[in-house]
């Protein structure tokens, strides 16, 4: 039994270490052709502007270059306000379910605890009415309520 335990941690082990060196060697593959990439834009945009400074002058190509190179960083930083406003709301409606689901199990895990008591019929009881005034409250405060008010 211990030889076949050997077995299959040595085969394990062999299949996690060859993985990682697959992994480590498409990264350093990856990165070596985004580098390249990343020159070759960099020899397109030259071009560009080689004609653009042939075609209308050395100093309208640049002008034009900075500008719509600013242009373009504007777009991205409004881009990515836009959406991490989305990944906010996303993120905080998920805390809201998160935190109401871990409600939910705690009070389905105490309540065999609490039927068994004499004032344990109580304590739910209350409990459920202390949030139902709390859910009253939230919707007759809420600032986008039904009647689009605040508290009255």
């Amino acid at each position: 039994m211990g030889m076949l335990a050997t077995l299959i941690t040595g085969l394990a082990s062999g299949e996690t270490i060859a993985a990682l060196r697959r992994a480590r060697t498409a990264a350093m593959v990856y990165l070596l052709a985004g580098i390249v990439a990343l020159c070759g834009v960099g020899f397109l945009i030259g071009a560009a502007y080689i004609w653009t400074a042939i075609r209308y002058g050395s100093q309208v190509a640049a002008l034009s270059f900075g500008a719509g190179f600013l242009v373009a960083a504007g777009l991205i930083l409004v881009v990515y306000k836009i959406a991490e406003g989305s990944r906010l709301r996303r993120r905080a409606e998920r805390r809201k379910a998160d935190v109401t689901a871990v409600g939910v199990t705690a009070a389905l895990a105490v309540m065999p605890t609490l039927l068994k008591g004499k004032s344990g019929l109580g304590v739910i009881l209350g409990s459920a009415a202390a949030l139902a005034a709390y859910a009253l409250y939230r919707q007759t405060t809420r600032p986008g309520g039904p009647d689009g008010g605040g508290p009255r």
